[in-house]
């Protein structure tokens, strides 16, 4: 385990951004914990996250998220957050008291081309709103929190976790 880096690594950005797939990676190269935060709203729930937002609508799915994210207590993780986890000052503050936040940033042309299940995928998006206006609104978001920003664009996920581990916690054994 490494022993020079941030107790947590917190993971923000968009869907589709690689945060799980990049977060399993960042933790096997440090010998930390994962956590998917998604998936512990979906175990708290009892169902995916499409069907809790079917279920309750958007602003208390949203308010479930963030009462996920204020009663997460772990440490040497790396933290994989849903995209929306931004939209919570309370959460966010809770997230920065636990770790690093890192933002994965990917430009939109390619987020596009990764996320090809949006209405099964559990976005937190309005009627009529596009993954395009999603992108808009939560850029500014996501750069207002993040301590570290990794441009992903055109990365492997392998390169982004060296990345995160470079800008986190210094030089990489590699």
């Amino acid at each position: 385990m490494r022993t020079d880096c941030a107790l947590n690594i917190i993971l923000i950005g968009m869907p589709g951004a690689g945060k799980s797939t990049v977060g399993v990676l960042l933790a096997k190269r440090l010998g930390y914990h994962f956590v998917d935060t998604d998936l512990l709203l979906q175990t708290r729930q009892q169902c995916r996250l499409q069907q809790i937002i079917a279920r309750v609508g958007l602003a208390e799915f949203k308010e479930l998220e963030a009462d996920v994210l204020c009663t997460l207590n772990t440490t040497h993780s790396v933290i994989a957050t849903g995209g929306s986890a931004v939209y919570s000052d309370r959460a966010m503050a809770r997230l920065k008291k636990l770790g690093q936040l890192v933002f994965i940033d990917i430009p939109l042309a390619e987020l596009l081309e990764r996320v090809h299940d949006m209405d099964s995928r559990g976005l937190v998006i309005g009627p009529g709103e596009s993954y395009e206006h999603l992108y808009e609104e939560r850029q500014p978001l996501y750069k207002k929190y993040a301590e570290v920003t990794i441009s992903g664009g055109g990365l492997r996920v392998e390169a982004i976790a060296a990345a995160i581990e470079q800008s986190v916690c210094g030089q990489t054994d590699e």
